[in-house]
């Protein structure tokens, strides 16, 4: 009899155990791969672009009045010294506060939109995973390992693709925000100023 017990016991854990369901999903990838993250990849390099192309002009102008200064400056009457090294402190103050300007700027923009569309993806994964009833969606991120057969990252993708709507609009609606139900923003802290952002790389583009 005890022993009887404990079988039904031990079988009763086991289904418990089977009918728990665990997936995970890589939200980077996801963020990366999705069309609005695309598109937002490719709007931020466009402004990147535009940025760093203003600030390279600058930039020039900047050398070419030092430039000035150390190679023609002592041969300038001292009148038109000081004048050519007032323009030079001048264009050096709006370069370096044009460069602080545009960096916060692209980085609050990149992280705005790097958010509002990890909280869709989180929207998608909470519908996904209600649907299908998964016991619980673990990001990609802080698993030791997992296999790959439990990875949903690629229906996340092709259910939010399949939905077309405005970044942010789903994980609004969803009341979701902060940190997206634990999904941190991918590479928030990496996220790069102009000048070290030459290949486009952000927070959208890791």
């Amino acid at each position: 009899m005890v022993v009887a017990l404990a079988f039904t016991a031990l079988t009763l854990a086991g289904v418990a155990r089977a009918e728990e369901k665990f997936v995970f999903v890589d939200i980077q990838r996801a963020l990366n791969d999705c069309h609005n993250g695309k598109v937002a990849k490719a709007q931020f390099k466009a402004r990147l672009q535009r940025v760093q192309g203003q600030l390279e002009q600058e930039q020039s102008e900047v050398q070419g009045l030092k430039d000035e200064i150390e190679k023609k400056g002592s041969l300038m009457q001292p009148e038109q010294r000081q004048n050519v090294e007032n323009e030079y402190a001048k264009k050096l103050r709006d370069f370096q506060a044009d460069y602080k300007t545009s960096s916060e700027e692209l980085q609050a923009r990149d992280k705005e939109m790097t958010g509002a569309i990890v909280r869709d993806l989180a929207a998608v994964v909470r519908q996904i995973g209600q649907r299908d009833g998964y016991t619980m969606v673990l990001e990609k991120g802080g698993l030791l390992w997992a296999s790959p057969s439990v990875d949903i990252t690629d229906q996340v993708i092709r259910a939010y693709d399949a939905m077309n709507v405005k970044p942010g609009s789903l994980g609004a609606a969803a009341g979701i925000g902060g940190r997206a139900n634990g999904f941190a923003n991918p590479g928030a802290a990496r996220s790069a100023p102009p000048s070290a952002a030459a290949s486009g790389r952000s927070t959208i583009a890791k």
